[in-house]
This record gives C-alpha cells, structure tokens and sequence, in this order.
C-alpha cells in the first residue's frame, strides 16, 4: 500500500509487524511473517534508510519503529523532495535544450540545407526578421530575454507591429518580470498590449527566440551574446519541440495587466526562480542574466534567500526549501 511513498511491500509488512509486536527481534519478526531471517534483514536496513526505525536501548532488540505519523510525514518529505529534484531537471534541460538546439545548428552540417540557416551578424538578424515578420500569416510567438531592452531593439521590435496588426496576424510575447521595472521596456510592451498583442512575463525564460507560423524558429548563436550571429531552423521536428517549449512557458506566464503572483507561502516568483537556479548549482552571474537583472541584485536576492533558509551553501539551501516547504512539487 505504502509502495508510492516508496515503501515495497516486503519492508512495509516488517515495520507493520514492529508496530504490532514492538518487543520482536530479528528471528521472531521472521517467524511471525513467514520470511528468511537474511530477507528481515534486508528489510531492516531499508527501514533504516528511510529513517523510520531507530536504534532502542531495549536488551535484545537493538532497534524500534518510529510512530506511523512521524513515518507518513518522512516519506512524504522524501517523496517530494524526489518530485522537486526531478522538477528542478526538467527545467534545467527544457533550458538546455534549447540552448543546444541553438549552438548546434550553428556547428554541425545539416544533411539538408533548407532546414538551417546561418545569419553571421546583428544587421543579417534584423533583415530575416523583418522579411519573416512581412510573410507571417498567423502567428509570432517571442521569448524576450533581458528585463532593459535597448532602443534599437525596440524599435526594430515595434517596426513590423502596425503591418502584423492590419493582418490579423496573431502575436504572443514572453518578456522577464524585471523589464516592469524598466520604463522604456515596460511602455513598449503596454503599446503591444494596448493594441491586441498578447503579453506576458515570466521569472526567467531558457533562450532568446521567435517562432513565425509554427514553421521557421530564429534563435542566436551564441546564447550569451546574441548579436554575435543566428540561425534560422526550419526542421518540422525542431519547431515543434520549440514550439512546446513556448507553449509550456507562455501557460505559467503573468499577463501584463495583473500582478506577477506570489506562491501560497509568499514567496514572490523571481524569489523562487532564484532559489531553483541556487539548487541547481547556478552562479550568480548566470542568474542574474536568466532573470535580465545586474549581477549585484542577483546576489542580494541570493544572500537574503539562504540568510532566511539558514543555509550555508547552495545546495542546502535547496534542501532546507524543499524540507520547508518553498519548493512545491508541482508548478
């Protein structure tokens, strides 16, 4: 019964029969359930792993059962550190692969030409995304990463909006929660809103890119530098996985009109993105660029979480959020 908390059957009857007869050792608990004294064993010390056994003074026995509510609280404290563990990888690689998708197509060969296109610099971006933009006939989804977007990249952003617009072309963009902190930034995305654009934000976004017609993918180059050059992918099963992507992002995502929410402990969004990336192992840098804020914020916003998780290093401090409870398993 116990086995979706991970408690197999063969440990769970022996910690049932120590509940009942707490006074049984090794070869009476064999008797009683009809198991090898090697197989109680075993049993034990998987009991023993999971921490609901503990050493006894009693003479002759050497060890007892926890009581069934503290056990029930311990697996599922394990059960669910398990599922944020398992979380925190598939977003990590939901990023990576994104970003592998994007250094990838500018490396290798692909076998056919039409499904890859290199652009070696910012003005060659520019270019294609205009012509895109001029053909798109449904629908432009955006990542757009970095919570300051520079003037040029505005403009460039705004220029093919009137045309879309008079086309009934569908447009959906993600920005950072920090760009509502950027003037500029924040009125741009209120004009695209303001005139039917959907907008949302988002904690943090795994890569910079724009889908056109769920058929052509533009991503950068160089995921740290994304005026060093792009590549255009035009791979159905690429887009499509990049599509999901979007679509998995843009389903969590805040609408602009509304208020990033807090979870149900309080913890604002770009709190606990910073928390998942400090279990992961991240560095300040790298955080403070997936959240589109300086390095010195993102360092603050570090300190203050493991300060009030009394944790000493990253890696607690994902450990202490999850025994906590500020890393809910599921989003």
């Amino acid at each position: 019964m116990l086995d979706v908390l991970g408690l197999d059957s063969e440990a769970e009857a022996i910690y049932r029969g120590m509940l009942t007869n707490p006074r049984d050792g090794v070869a009476c608990l064999a008797a009683r359930l009809g198991l090898a004294e090697e197989r109680v064993r075993s049993g034990l010390d998987r009991l023993s792993e999971l921490a609901l056994i503990q050493p006894s003074a009693r003479e002759g026995i050497g060890f007892r059962a926890i009581g069934p509510e503290a056990a029930m609280k311990i697996l599922l404290a394990r059960q669910q550190a398990e599922l944020v563990a398992q979380q925190m990888r598939v977003e990590a690689s939901r990023a990576a692969a994104a970003q592998l998708i994007a250094e990838c197509s500018s490396l290798r060969t692909v076998a056919k030409e039409s499904e890859s296109e290199q652009l070696t610099d910012l003005e060659a971006i520019r270019e294609r995304l205009a012509e895109l933009a001029q053909f798109a006939q449904y629908e432009v989804a955006t990542f757009a990463p970095g919570g300051a977007h520079l003037p040029d990249d505005l403009a460039t952003s705004w220029a093919p909006n009137p045309a879309l617009l008079n086309r009934g072309v569908r447009t959906r963009t993600i920005y950072l929660d920090s760009m509502r902190n950027h003037p500029p930034t924040r009125d741009h995305a209120r004009w695209l809103h303001a005139r039917d654009r959907q907008v949302r934000t988002a904690p943090d976004l795994p890569i910079r890119m724009i889908i056109f017609d769920r058929s052509r993918a533009v991503l950068p180059i160089d995921t740290d530098d994304a005026r060093a050059g792009g590549v255009v992918l035009s791979g159905a099963g690429t887009v499509v996985a990049l599509c999901a992507l979007f679509e998995s992002v843009w389903s969590t995502a805040t609408p602009l009109g509304a208020a990033p929410k807090h979870e149900a402990n309080g913890m604002p969004p770009q709190e606990r993105a910073v928390l998942k990336m400090l279990a992961q192992g991240s560095t300040d840098e790298s955080i403070a660029k997936r959240l589109g804020v300086s390095p010195r914020t993102a360092r603050r916003i570090a300190a203050t979480l493991m300060e009030r998780l009394d944790a000493r290093s990253r890696f607690e401090a994902g450990v202490h959020a999850v025994q906590d409870g500020w890393l809910p398993a599921t989003r």
